[in-house]
């Protein structure tokens, strides 16, 4: 059920670097209560308004270090993203998306389980696609949400 909750309402935003709109952003929680090592965190299943955007044009910021793709933080095997902690999905999205209301969803896909699984091997060496179950923790079903994107919401 956490998983109505993952996203902040009013974090939905597009993303500006030397006068461009380079993608959009928003605000994100873990759906674990024990939080996480962000090593097994896979991305997230991410369509919004019909368009699929995958874990290859997402970044994800937690812990006051920079936005890193999810190959870059599977090396980071000592750091824990807390329950509590709000992390900031980044997605390169060229020209981001129109002001208004938008259409998302959303699936978080993390590599955790209690105890041992006889998928864990392969999930380490192939990471399972978001979106697909696979590996998604305790947030199994895609979700829907609703949110506005105003225009001076902008960077």
């Amino acid at each position: 059920m956490f998983e109505n909750f993952l996203i902040r309402p009013d974090s939905l935003k597009n993303e500006v670097s030397d006068g461009q709109v380079t993608g959009f952003s928003l605000a994100v929680r873990h759906a674990n209560y024990r939080g996480c090592y962000i090593s097994l965190h896979n991305g997230y299943y991410l369509e919004v308004d019909g368009t699929e955007y995958p874990t290859e044009v997402q970044r994800f910021e937690i812990n006051g270090k920079g936005p890193r793709t999810f190959d870059e933080l599977r090396a980071q095997v000592h750091e824990h993203w807390d329950y509590d902690d709000e992390a900031i999905l980044h997605v390169i999205a060229p020209g981001g998306l129109t002001a208004g209301n938008h259409t998302i969803r959303f699936q978080q896909s993390v590599l955790a389980a209690y105890g041992y699984l006889p998928t864990d091997e392969e999930w380490v060496k192939n990471p399972p696609k978001p979106g697909t179950g696979a590996g998604s923790d305790k947030a199994p079903q895609i979700v829907t949400y609703k949110l506005s994107l105003n225009e001076q919401e902008e960077n």
